[in-house]
């Protein structure tokens, strides 16, 4: 494990990036009459918009208050960073097919479902150059990439300017979905001069919990923050997920130093590009450091094991604000009796329980248990009624 050491003992909760947390909830009666959007053009979105406009509207993404320019999209492709030199890896963009974009100007009514939930006004159109976005942020061309896929489906031309959100989409979640500024109030409420968040979208297994709980010895408090927006059709639905985080930080967590809270985007499967974008995200929602481990946000065999540790090196840490956890791989080893890593365990793979996502459905779909050595026996319980009632 690596830890880049504070360089401010006396620091709290950081500054988001940019120096501000972005605000872009505006209230009809409030900020707006519903009368002024009558007549305006309306966009409808699809599960990744209306999860960047979330994102983007709540501040999550600051300091970016909408969809990016060509400016910024061209720097974040080829430089990691904005156009004015802010870290930033991945592009936010608004994608429309051609044939749409000429009647989208001015301020547009974004909608889900029919209804008005937000608006952009738009400043700009330009051509998604998805050749170059999908070599740079992918890594890749193939469209068997659950990203690359994505971004060859949509829209040819981008739009780009300052958006607002009508109302936050708590939705199944209402419980455990907190936005930035909300997060950032339960930290200071608690009196945690330090926090960890930890990323997944996937059930935590023992691994996981090895390694959030080894970060709990470093610092105050942590994070649980699940990604709930839209994955691959094969990854365990959120509601399940959240059910097993649920049962297990109520038996094996410190109620006072544990915060689980859902985290709204919707996955890209870009590993190490996304790894950054996750880490710059959390430093919004006001951690003070955050756990990259074995091929973060990683699909199949298209990044290194480790890339996603690497490519922080192209930030110092004061452009960060957030400091990194590395972890290596863990398992846990039959022989030495515990989870473990590389670094500590002196034995060969035949030693190792390790079960992949796709072994972990087999057995489910199955009906068989999963080893309490793998995952808890309250997860397992979860995801086995959850896997035995579907077709």
């Amino acid at each position: 494990m690596t830890i880049l050491l504070p360089t401010d003992p006396t620091a709290t909760l950081p500054k988001p990036l940019g120096g501000s947390l972005v605000n872009r909830i505006r209230r009809a009666g409030h900020d707006f009459e519903a009368a002024e959007l009558v007549g305006l053009p309306q966009l409808e979105l699809d599960d990744r918009a209306y999860a960047d406009l979330e994102m983007l509207a709540t501040g999550a993404y600051s300091p970016l208050t909408g969809f990016v320019n060509e400016a910024d999209y061209l720097s974040i492709i080829q430089h990691l960073r904005l156009d004015d030199g802010t870290p930033w890896s991945i592009p936010i963009t608004l994608p429309v097919r051609r044939k749409d974009a000429g009647t989208l100007r001015g301020r547009v009514v974004l909608t889900r479902g029919g209804e008005a939930v937000g608006w952009i006004d738009v400043q700009e159109q330009f051509d998604a150059q998805k050749g170059l976005e999908s070599r740079e942020v992918y890594r890749t061309e193939d469209p068997a990439h659950p990203g690359v896929a994505a971004l060859l489906a949509q829209g040819d031309v981008n739009l780009s300017g300052p958006v607002a959100l009508f109302e936050v989409p708590r939705g199944a979640f209402a419980r455990h979905h907190r936005t930035p500024a909300e997060v950032r109030e339960v930290i200071e409420a608690r009196g945690w001069r330090s926090s960890v968040a930890f990323q997944t979208r996937n059930p935590i297994h023992r691994a996981h919990e090895y390694l959030q709980k080894v970060a709990l010895e470093l610092v105050d408090g942590l994070l649980l923050h699940p990604l709930v927006g839209t994955t691959k059709g094969d990854d365990v639905p959120a509601h399940t997920r959240v059910e097993a985080y649920e049962v297990l930080l109520d038996r094996y967590y410190p109620q006072a130093r544990t915060l689980l809270s859902v985290y709204p985007a919707a996955m890209r499967y870009a590993g190490p590009r996304e790894a950054i974008l996750h880490a710059l995200s959390r430093r919004n929602y006001g951690v003070t450091h955050f756990i990259v481990g074995r091929d973060h946000a990683g699909v199949g065999s298209y990044y290194g094991t480790y890339d996603a540790q690497e490519i922080f090196g192209a930030y110092t840490a004061q452009e960060l604000g957030i400091q990194i956890l590395k972890f290596e791989h863990t398992f846990y080893c039959q022989t030495c009796g515990q989870l473990v890593s590389p670094r500590t365990c002196p034995h060969d793979s035949s030693h190792h329980l390790i079960l992949s996502g796709t072994k972990v459905r087999e057995k489910l779909r199955a009906g068989e248990h999963l080893p309490a050595e793998f995952t808890r026996p309250e997860v397992a319980e979860v995801l086995r009624a959850a896997y035995s009632v579907q077709p």
